[in-house]
């Protein structure tokens, strides 16, 4: 029988089109699971080769890390280390060889104070952490040797790395034992090669000072740069390699500061490499600037022109300055009531790249200027994020990682000119993701009572009309110098709370994500604001307020709030539950902190310079959950890893005596022998979500 040859390509698209709309269907009619949301492989440690056009970055698939590249023109992603275990060893500190053929990387986690490495899987033969190295053609990766921290030599044949306070170096093809590089008092760390490869500048830890040294290899002398009573630390090269350029704080004194204090003035110096001398170059006005040489990636960078590019707050925002080295103004480079996160600079040190929240406070996007000043260029817009920039070595192709509401986190690679974007590896993201089932979160800003306008996420499920009656939940970040957002955000701790809000909400729950004052995003009297934490809690109004918000909301039941969070937010979980059980019905509480005065005695200050004085830790107690447990009555479900490193597991077993003792509220725990803060096994989080979503479901959705 004779067929017209139209009529059966137009048959046969049909049958493409009604097969493909099937399988989306299908795709879709799948139920929204736990095991689906956070099926997503999360990106991090994203570099660029020395040389070339490759880019390298881990994917953290479901608790199984390995190493990935992607070169140009097609920059086609592929998988180079082969690791097939969820067994918690952290992968990391990418480094590329020179010529960018191999790539030199870090397994496993740092000890804690006991001197053990995270093993979280309680394996019989132990874990360490170790620097490895493998082809970016692939093949079988080797070690050079136990440590963290390495530094590939621009000449390609040597890696330097840390190992307890000490350096030791491997040939980079490992025909030799790894072997100490030098004998020197102090805890040193932070290695940087003089761009020649004939020298390392690094940082001497003397308990209450700190020095940059500068090694010379090939003449095996050491020279300390500009040496006084202060901390000395983040060792920059020149592009000629003659001078150093680092940040100086003052040193420890006797006297705990102030919170006033907390984050000290800083100064620029610059020594010359050779002798040592050294000289200020320029110092902040105050101790407000000082909070951002411990937050960017690269706080100080040697720019063009003998031009220093730095982080500094003491305008009230996280900005980007640069100043001569031969002194004079100094310039702002990035002016404006906005954040500056990650920067890096162009090959030819000309121009920043960073990603920023102007314009759009709760999100991120890049941008960039020249490190003389003038007006910025939006390089990516829209309702995504993008972060963690970093310009391949021909400075025309841009990487970085991005995400949406619906898109997890990705690499992705675009042109300088914003041309040509798209992302690394789509492949990985599994094609049963449910991202069109996910919650496009709303931005809400809602005055707490003192007047602060506190920024939130609202998770609404779908379907939600006025007069459901819905049970409600509110989750708090941890930091609590941090900051969520409106999509996957770039940190996997919370990039895993994003699915577990997405996955409360696909259950029914409303969810409220709250940026409580003291953290990231809305400048430094925002992040800096009185009597928080040990102090006075000021910021628990911020989440009580919250929830009136919440009770105003027609889809609301008023009597069905809960909490959840993790660290700090475990804290405020807490916090609420003990204070406000007639509010906040239900809580999960994350390896939170309950007692500030037990953490000030435990951890010299508690990371608050909290001195001993009887009133300081009278007011320490008071802004403690453990003072307030005698009103608890809300049900509490506990999870805490036994190896915190972050919190003393100790928070989480005195809390639970004491609410035994009173014997008023319900209580639950799930604990993890030998698991750390952030849970570094993917089967860790399943099990925390389902077991917090169960909990939930019996103590917030049924009551």
């Amino acid at each position: 029988m004779n067929r017209n040859p139209k009529s059966m390509l137009r048959l046969c698209l049909w049958m493409v089109c009604i097969f493909c709309f099937l399988g989306v269907v299908s795709l879709e009619a799948q139920p929204f699971t736990l095991e689906r949301v956070m099926s997503a492989p999360f990106p991090s440690d994203l570099v660029v080769s020395p040389s070339g056009n490759k880019a390298a970055w881990v994917f953290n698939d479901q608790g199984k890390r390995n190493v990935w590249v992607a070169e140009g023109p097609d920059f086609k992603a592929r998988q180079i280390t082969f690791y097939t275990e969820d067994d918690g060893q952290e992968l990391g500190s990418l480094r590329f060889s020179w010529d960018g053929n191999v790539l030199v990387f870090v397994r496993g986690g740092d000890r804690n104070n006991q001197g053990d490495s995270p093993n979280p899987t309680s394996d019989p033969r132990g874990a360490e952490q170790a620097v490895w190295a493998v082809r970016t053609t692939g093949g079988e990766p080797w070690m050079l040797g136990k440590g963290s921290n390495p530094q590939v030599s621009p000449k390609g044949d040597w890696v330097v790395f840390v190992r307890q306070g000490e350096f030791y170096k491997s040939p980079m093809d490992s025909t030799e034992k790894s072997s100490l590089l030098f004998n020197v008092r102090g805890s040193n760390s932070a290695p940087v090669w003089s761009p020649d490869g004939s020298r390392i500048a690094f940082v001497s830890y003397r308990d209450d000072h700190s020095y940059i040294g500068v090694y010379d290899v090939t003449k095996d002398i050491l020279t300390w740069m500009a040496p006084g009573v202060d901390r000395d630390r983040l060792p920059v090269w020149s592009p000629d390699g003659r001078q150093v350029a680092f940040i100086r704080i003052p040193g420890i004194m006797v006297e705990p500061p102030t919170m006033k204090e907390l984050y000290l003035p800083f100064a620029l110096w610059v020594a010359d490499a050779e002798t040592g001398q050294g000289k200020q170059i320029w110092a902040s006005p105050d101790s407000s600037g000082g909070f951002v040489q411990y937050y960017p990636a690269h706080p100080l960078m040697w720019g063009a022109g003998e031009r220093l590019v730095f982080y500094s707050e003491h305008e009230g925002w996280m900005r980007l300055y640069s100043v001569s080295i031969k002194g004079g103004k100094v310039v702002c480079l990035t002016p404006g009531e906005y954040e500056v996160e990650d920067g890096c600079l162009s090959s030819d040190g000309k121009t920043v790249i960073f990603n920023s929240n102007r314009e759009d406070m709760d999100r991120r996007h890049l941008w960039s200027v020249d490190v003389t000043g003038g007006n910025e260029r939006r390089l990516t817009r829209g309702e995504g994020l993008e972060w963690r920039p970093v310009l391949s070595a021909n400075g025309k192709d841009l990487f970085f990682l991005c995400s949406t509401a619906y898109q997890p986190a990705s690499p992705a690679v675009m042109t300088l000119d914003g041309k040509g974007r798209r992302l690394l590896a789509p492949e990985a993201i599994p094609p049963d993701f449910p991202s069109r089932n996910l919650a496009q979160p709303q931005q809400v800003v809602f005055t707490a009572p003192d007047g602060l306008a506190i920024h939130g996420q609202l998770f609404l499920p779908r379907g939600a009309k006025r007069g459901d009656g819905r049970p409600a939940v509110i989750f708090m970040h941890g930091g609590p110098i941090r900051q969520m957002m409106l999509g996957w955000h770039m940190r996997g701790y919370y990039h895993n709370a994003y699915a577990m809000n997405q996955y409360l909400a696909a259950k029914g729950y409303v969810v409220l994500s709250v940026n409580y004052r003291s953290g990231l995003g809305y400048g430094r009297a925002f992040r800096t604001a009185p009597d928080q934490g040990p102090r006075g809690a000021s910021e628990y109004q911020d989440i009580v307020a919250g929830a009136k918000y919440l009770q105003k909301r027609p889809e609301v039941d008023p009597e069905k709030i809960g909490l959840w969070g993790g660290s700090y937010g475990g804290y405020l979980t807490a916090l609420g539950l003990a204070r406000d059980s007639e509010l906040f019905k239900a809580g999960v509480d994350l390896h939170g902190v309950h007692d500030w005065s037990l953490r000030a005695r435990r951890r010299d200050g508690g990371g608050w310079n909290l001195s001993r004085d009887e009133e300081t830790m009278r007011q320490a107690w008071e802004s403690s959950p453990v003072a307030d447990v005698r009103f608890w009555v809300s049900p509490v479900l506990f999870v805490h890893g036994d190896d915190d490193r972050n919190v003393d597991f100790i928070q989480t077993t005195d809390l639970v005596q004491r609410l035994r003792r009173e014997g008023k509220a319900h209580v639950e725990l799930l604990v993890f022998p030998d698991e750390v803060h952030g849970f570094l096994r993917h089967s860790r989080w399943l099990e925390v979500f389902q077991a917090a979503a169960d909990f939930f479901d019996r103590f917030l959705a049924t009551r």
